[in-house]
């Protein structure tokens, strides 16, 4: 499992290695360009399986921690469709990774901890 962990450290959230990677570029992406956005994802069922949202702003400071020393490969078409929910009004929105042609359907998996 891999953690962001954002402000003084009183949030983490828990992702699979491989989500958290692309999350990574899109939300440094963004923050790098000085944009503040919402972050939003399903909260999985051993958290309460409801819904969690994060307001994220370049002046916080965000960490991000992966167990595994290598990245995985990234899907360039997953990121694509991480940015389209970015760049919309309502923030970044998780979404499941998909395949070349595949419409993004499901929940990710991930836990967050206070």
């Amino acid at each position: 499992m891999a953690k962001l962990i954002y402000g003084s450290g009183d949030i983490e959230i828990e992702f699979d290695e491989r989500t958290l990677a692309h999350v990574h570029v899109v939300i440094s992406t963004k923050l790098r360009q000085g944009e503040s956005f919402m972050f939003s994802w399903a909260d999985d069922v051993s958290v309460g399986d409801g819904r969690s949202s994060l307001w994220l702003h370049p002046s916080i400071p965000i960490y991000f921690k992966f167990d595994q020393a290598s990245p995985p490969e990234l899907n360039r078409e997953w990121i694509n469709a991480l940015f389209m929910t970015a760049n919309s009004g309502a923030g970044l929105r998780l979404l499941p990774e998909t395949k070349e042609g595949e419409v993004p359907t499901g929940k990710p998996s991930h836990t967050i901890t206070e």
